[in-house]
């Protein structure tokens, strides 16, 4: 079983490649790609103190039964298994990265972030993606910055001249349609989406990305949700729809001897089944990235199953 995923996340991990010459000119926002919710929660650090963003009541229970909540928090916070390089190798080529700053770090240290912080760093891991990208030369990942915990202007600064520096030459500019064709033709591999007014004026940086998020823990309103979203027209450029489920205080209560995990892949048959009946392109209810947690389980049926969408556009035409 270790060689048939090994296998097949080789499969995946030059898909965009691997596709024919009929996708090369179609603009990346209507293609089908494959995203992870949350994509840095695999390396949450159990030692660390609660988000100041968080709600004072769970920061104050979190400093009196450090023991019982902050495992807790990490049940119900991790929401991926695999690693970032992991991640791209199956396929996956958004990354949804949460930034934090802690008070009393020097600032151009930064963490990601869910309810916690993380183990690992952006300097170690954007690294690690601009490695990755070193040996997937024909590969473009949109890696999309927000929420932003802990930050001032100066510290936005010293995070966007490390992004700059870091992906240099591979990054794609805002005015520019990317397409494969375009991103090949100019070494293009990396779009950052920086949802902040401090990327203003820098034209390596792209506006938020748009993400549908249905906040709820029931898969059948999920559905609906997004099926409500996209009667009302999609964006022009790119956007997610996210397959993620999310608990509350009281789903938690009800449910002690769950996690996020177990709920979600409880769910998962319902979700990518509604997946298979998507489809990209221009067109108002077509969708673009699709997100998910976990997405190497079921030996990486949902990334897949997204980029196999694609296929109906050479279909259409």
């Amino acid at each position: 079983m270790e060689d048939e995923e090994i296998c097949i996340s080789r499969c995946c991990s030059d898909w965009m490649s691997e596709m024919t010459a009929g996708f090369w000119d179609i603009p990346l926002w209507n293609l089908a790609i494959p995203g992870s919710h949350d994509t840095m929660t695999y390396c949450l650090d159990q030692q660390s103190s609660v988000l100041k963003s968080e709600p004072k009541v769970l920061q104050l229970l979190a400093a009196l039964f450090p023991c019982i909540v902050r495992p807790c928090i990490i049940k119900w916070s991790t929401t991926q298994e695999d690693s970032i390089s992991n991640q791209l190798d199956l396929g996956i080529r958004f990354l949804d990265l949460r930034i934090a700053h802690k008070i009393k770090d020097p600032d151009e240290v930064f963490y990601f972030a869910h309810g916690i912080y993380s183990l690992l760093t952006v300097k170690e891991v954007l690294t690690e993606v601009s490695h990755w990208l070193d040996q997937h030369i024909k590969e473009v990942v949109i890696i999309a910055l927000s929420a932003f915990d802990g930050m001032n202007l100066d510290r936005h600064r010293d995070l966007i001249q490390f992004l700059i520096s870091t992906f240099n030459n591979k990054i794609c500019p805002n005015h520019v349609t990317p397409s494969l064709q375009e991103c090949w033709k100019h070494s293009y591999q990396v779009i950052l989406s920086y949802d902040d007014s401090a990327a203003s004026g820098h034209e390596e940086l792209w506006p938020r990305c748009e993400y549908w998020w249905a906040n709820t823990s029931d898969p059948n309103h999920v559905i609906s949700y997004l099926e409500e979203r996209k009667e009302e027209g999609r964006p022009d450029r790119f956007f997610a729809a996210g397959l993620n489920l999310t608990e509350d205080a009281k789903y938690i209560l009800c449910h002690p001897c769950q996690s996020l995990q177990s709920m979600t892949l409880s769910s998962y048959s319902l979700l990518l089944n509604w997946v298979k009946q998507q489809r990209p392109g221009s067109d108002k209810t077509c969708l673009n990235i699709i997100c998910a947690d976990f997405v190497g389980v079921f030996s990486n049926e949902f990334t897949q199953l997204v980029i196999g969408l694609n296929q109906r556009l050479l279909k259409e035409t």
